[in-house]
């Protein structure tokens, strides 16, 4: 996430590290190195944000790295493994246990 702030305690994730340098791109194509050697990249947003596509060319040679990364309004459920059925119907059904202090003798 763009702007992300830590706790001074815990170094930032890696997706919110990620996602703050990439906003510091420029849209448009922009000359760059990585690893020691010249990249030209373009990056494109969407001006609703939710869509930005990179694509960048190594200079020197015949590396490449190209996505797109969404941001989706709302969580987006991914179940491991089983239905997204299952998983709704055991959050939804799910009661925790409340432990009652022991009495006094």
């Amino acid at each position: 996430m763009p702007g992300t702030m830590t706790d001074g305690k815990n170094p930032p994730s890696v997706q919110a590290t990620f996602e703050d340098a990439l906003a510091k791109l420029p849209n448009g194509y922009v000359d760059g190195h990585f690893g020691k050697r010249p990249w030209g990249v373009t990056v494109k947003r969407l001006e609703d944000g939710k869509r930005t596509w990179l694509y960048g060319e190594e200079l020197s040679g015949t590396d490449i790295v190209s996505f797109n990364l969404y941001r989706l309004a709302g969580p987006i459920l991914k179940p491991c493994e089983m239905s997204s059925t299952k998983v709704i119907e055991f959050v939804l059904g799910f009661e925790t246990i409340i432990k009652k202090p022991p009495s006094p003798p």
